[in-house]
């Protein structure tokens, strides 16, 4: 890029416009630069100790641009775990699981995959593919329950069949890792989500196995998720993802409203609409210089 003629100015914390100018905060004091086009690429709310961290949201409500308030996307959340399981199995990963959990519409969300067992409750790539409608749940105000089948590869009655074989003196700790293959950490959550009851009876826990229900409480804070969900609404951008009531400035990645799951899909959205920016300076340049 530097062979390209681009020109980096680090340290400089961008603070509005002036005179058509854009200004910025320096280690110098306050410097303003004209711009033909400006494209804005500043990052969403998340991990703002990196340097994204939403204060453009104000720069451009000055403006009169509508803006979704920012929220964590791809995150964890906070589970009222005992003691116990805090202590003894937080950074456990629980693998081959399949996740469900029903919205207060009705509608269904389901993942199979991993996740992990955390100090406050649950993250994971299972249920970060999940964050959002669960996120949106919690935000309305309703109970929000997630079913974990940790037997997805087994019905109720083979799982039943296998807790009813001979024990030999097995604590159920042991049928489990026996027959079931669960690990120390699943064997410590199905005790924390069963009653003594289910627990005692093959039945009700064969049933258990296939949805332990856990109950969420909140989304763990934006500074710690991936990602981030909200920004400035698509009605104030032209299909070349310009301003439209800033013409020559352009928005692209995590400022704009939308969100995806982690990973390749985050990126490849952030790299497209950057691209399609990039072209949309292009055109507008060109039509200016038409006129």
């Amino acid at each position: 890029l530097r062979k390209m003629g681009v020109q980096f100015h680090i340290r400089h914390r961008f603070t509005g416009w002036q005179d058509n100018g854009l200004c910025f905060s320096t280690p110098e004091g306050e410097k303003t630069f004209p711009a033909s086009a400006t494209v804005l690429a500043l990052g969403g709310g998340s991990w703002p100790r990196l340097g994204s961290d939403g204060n453009w949201q104000q720069l451009l409500q000055k403006q009169g641009i509508t803006i979704n308030p920012l929220q964590a996307a791809n995150c964890g959340f906070n589970v009222n775990w005992s003691d116990f399981l805090q202590h003894n199995h937080a950074g456990s990963p629980i693998k081959n699981a399949f996740l469900s959990f029903t919205d207060s519409n009705g509608k269904i969300w389901q993942k199979h995959g991993e996740f992990v067992i955390s100090s406050y409750g649950l993250e994971g790539s299972a249920i970060y593919a999940l964050s959002a409608p669960l996120r949106d749940n919690l935000l309305a105000g309703q109970p929000t329950i997630l079913h974990i089948d940790l037997q997805p590869n087994r019905n109720q009655q083979q799982i039943k069949a296998l807790l009813q074989q001979s024990r030999k003196g097995m604590s159920l700790g042991n049928l489990l890792r026996k027959k079931l293959r669960f690990s120390a950490a699943e064997v410590a959550l199905v005790h924390e989500l069963c009653n003594k009851n289910t627990l005692e009876n093959p039945q009700q826990l064969a049933h258990a196995l296939k949805a332990l229900p856990v109950q969420l409480l909140s989304t763990r804070p934006i500074e710690e998720a991936i990602s981030s969900a909200g920004g400035i609404v698509f009605e104030e951008l032209t299909d070349c993802l310009m301003l439209k009531k800033l013409p020559g400035v352009f928005c692209a990645g995590e400022m704009l409203d939308w969100e995806a799951p982690t990973g390749g899909y985050l990126l490849t959205a952030c790299f497209a609409t950057g691209r399609r920016a990039g072209f949309g300076v292009v055109e507008f340049l060109q039509d200016r210089a038409i006129m």
